[in-house]
């Protein structure tokens, strides 16, 4: 089943949009024609892209500066979101840590939970009662190739994108036949636009050029996905690559190579 068309009342959310995959997902879906509520803590941010993707595409874009990472202060969304036409959720925000998680803040890896996690899944329990009432909705949750697998020095976040990978394809199967549509993004490293030299991070220059995705692209191949209602969209070969790996190497294997890769950007961010 094909995306909801959009109307004059109903609207698509994208959570994380102030950077990255989720601005570029609002930027596709206002090309497309949607009205959306945009979402993050940066509201600053979200105000530029509203005045820049209203200009452009005639489209209305609200925006909820929230923290996701707080239950209170996401409750006033969900219970905003349970009482709107909700055409399209994507669920994108998400934050990372690398590093062993001994030596981490825990404060902020619990952060990494509720974002990564606990937001998620209240966003779709916000959304989906009116999509499966209507017979019509579209779910992007962008978990990650590293939910496949168990990657030491990256812990939390592989694991909590290990819930969202296994959520999503699990509450598709339940909507099969629903109308509502269910997609899971799982990329490997995706940047905005190419960095010069000079300006790369430590994990631009450990990961090599030809192995990131453009995040415009990525926006537009994940939405098309969802429109056919695939159940896996995997943009760019580091993504594809760890997705093999991980559904088909024995994790006794596999963990002690990526633990070292992943304590190398552990390194790099400390010596950031």
């Amino acid at each position: 089943m094909p995306l909801p068309l959009p109307t004059a009342t109903n609207h698509a959310v994208v959570t994380g949009a102030s950077s990255g995959i989720g601005m570029a997902l609002a930027a596709e879906l206002a090309r497309r024609g949607h009205s959306l509520i945009v979402v993050a803590r940066r509201g600053e941010v979200l105000e530029e892209l509203k005045e820049r993707l209203e200009r452009q595409f005639r489209v209305t874009v609200e925006v909820r500066a929230c923290d996701l990472s707080d239950p209170d202060k996401r409750a006033p969304l969900l219970e905003e979101l349970a009482g709107r036409e909700i055409s399209i959720l994507c669920n994108n925000a998400g934050i990372a840590t690398f590093g062993p998680v001994a030596a981490l803040d825990p404060t902020y890896e619990k952060s990494q939970v509720q974002v990564n996690a606990v937001a998620c899944h209240d966003l779709v329990l916000a959304v989906l009662p009116g999509m499966v009432e209507r017979g019509s909705g579209a779910i992007l949750n962008v978990g990650s190739a590293a939910g496949n697998m168990p990657i030491p020095n990256n812990a939390t976040y592989a694991a909590t994108k290990a819930f969202l990978n296994t959520f999503s394809e699990s509450l598709r199967g339940e909507l099969k036949g629903s109308g509502v549509n269910v997609t899971l993004l799982a990329p490997g490293p995706v940047r905005t636009e190419e960095i010069v030299e000079e300006d790369k991070t430590f994990v631009d220059r450990l990961v090599p050029d030809r192995f990131w995705v453009d995040t415009t692209y990525t926006a537009r191949v994940s939405l098309d996905a969802l429109a056919r209602n695939k159940m896996r969209v995997v943009p760019g070969p580091l993504g594809q690559a760890m997705s093999v790996a991980g559904n088909y190497t024995p994790r006794g294997v596999m963990a002690p190579i990526v633990g070292r890769f992943y304590a190398k950007l552990g390194e790099g961010q400390a010596e950031g």
